[in-house]
């Protein structure tokens, strides 16, 4: 009986690349695995017919000969079955099928060391803290190895027991339907062993929680919602294997002033008309210190004056910001006769028949980010 070439059975060409064949053979298991076709042997031929191609061609060797000599090269010794189907080739397919269908591979998965949990705490600082920088204490509550049992669960002098009912392997392997399935052993819990004498005092367990202080060190400049890793604060790992870390989410409340982007830092300013006016010298006070701020003649409402190297400092430690200071006409609310006076002989001198829209591109004061950009190239 003719048999139907393998690279027809999995609709790929023969120049088909190994993550073509291997996404092929995918898509037709899931279609025609028995556990979803039940009684359907038509499916279950196909499902066959796909596991003996990928088998083939998924080995560089098998496939050279294949393409070489066809269906005779990949027949003979070591290949069972009359179609050269190897049923250890299950072994491989965990690769591809996960344990969507329960497959478990060829060996055993007996537990061994496993990494701690990884642990999550908040913390809340203030500006001038993120600002400068700031060590603080946190105190969590985490899964430590057991001080009496040293992590192995059982009563100190007494041993682990091999589960008898998987025999060790941590694994329970039955038939179903021409397949052998994998599954985790109930009884000892994928581990092999069991524990006739477990420890009193972690019951059993060998991890016991344990509320722990860890000094956090905040670098200066830290933003936001941005998290820090403590290497091996987590909780401890089981079997002997290492603990996980301990991520800090570090949140900043807004100040009133300052307004954060990346590391640059906004403030506005109302400044009386006659300095936007004339020109002059005004002082605001900076997250280090104050700062001499001079408006030019003329200078626009809405204008910036930047301050290099006053901003946020770098959480890398390289470099710091800038500061902006957003210059705004400061309107008075209260006038007194003699400043109404004043300001009637300012109007009066400048006198405005019809206030029109400026068009855009002859506005002086640019857009904001623009206006940014001007102020250090």
């Amino acid at each position: 009986m003719s048999r139907r070439d393998y690279y027809e059975v999995l609709g790929v060409g023969r120049t088909a690349s190994e993550q073509e064949i291997k996404s092929a053979y995918r898509k037709l298991a899931l279609q025609n695995h028995p556990d979803r076709n039940p009684g359907n042997n038509e499916a279950e031929e196909r499902f066959k017919d796909a596991a003996e191609a990928y088998a083939v061609l998924a080995d560089g060797e098998k496939r050279a000969r294949y393409d070489r000599f066809g269906h005779a090269g990949v027949q003979g010794p070591g290949a069972a079955g009359p179609a050269g189907f190897n049923p250890d080739v299950f072994a491989d397919f965990s690769d591809i099928l996960g344990d969507f269908f329960g497959f478990g591979g060829g060996g055993t998965r007996r537990a061994g060391p496993m990494r701690g949990a990884d642990l999550r705490y908040d913390i809340e600082i203030s500006f001038d803290d993120s600002y400068n920088g700031v060590e603080t204490t946190v105190q969590i509550p985490r899964e430590e190895q057991c001080e009496t049992c040293h992590g192995s669960g059982a009563t100190p002098g007494s041993r682990k027991e091999t589960c008898s009912q998987c025999r060790g392997t941590g694994q329970l392997r039955f038939q179903q339907g021409f397949l052998v399935v994998a599954r985790t052993c109930g009884q000892c819990s994928g581990t092999g062993q069991i524990i006739k004498q477990p420890c009193v005092a972690c019951r059993g367990t060998g991890r016991k929680t344990h509320d722990r202080r860890v000094t956090v060190r905040v670098p200066a400049g830290i933003a936001d919602g941005q998290r820090l890793r403590l290497h091996g604060e987590g909780e401890h790992g089981a079997q002997g294997g290492p603990p996980g870390d301990l991520y800090v989410v570090v949140h900043v409340p807004p100040h009133p002033s300052f307004h954060r982007d990346g590391d640059d830092l906004y403030i506005d300013v109302a400044v009386p008309y006659p300095i936007m006016a004339m020109g002059g010298k005004f002082k605001v006070e900076g997250p280090a210190g104050e700062l001499a701020v001079d408006v030019s003649a003329g200078t626009p409402s809405g204008a910036l004056v930047g301050f290099r190297g006053k901003g946020m400092p770098s959480v890398t430690g390289r470099a710091r910001g800038s500061l902006f200071v957003r210059v705004t006409v400061e309107v008075p609310r209260k006038l007194s006769k003699e400043q109404k006076k004043l300001i009637q002989e300012l109007g009066t001198s400048m006198p405005v028949e019809k206030i029109e829209a400026t068009p855009t591109d002859e506005r002086k004061d640019k857009p904001f980010f623009e206006r940014v950009k001007d102020l250090f190239g």
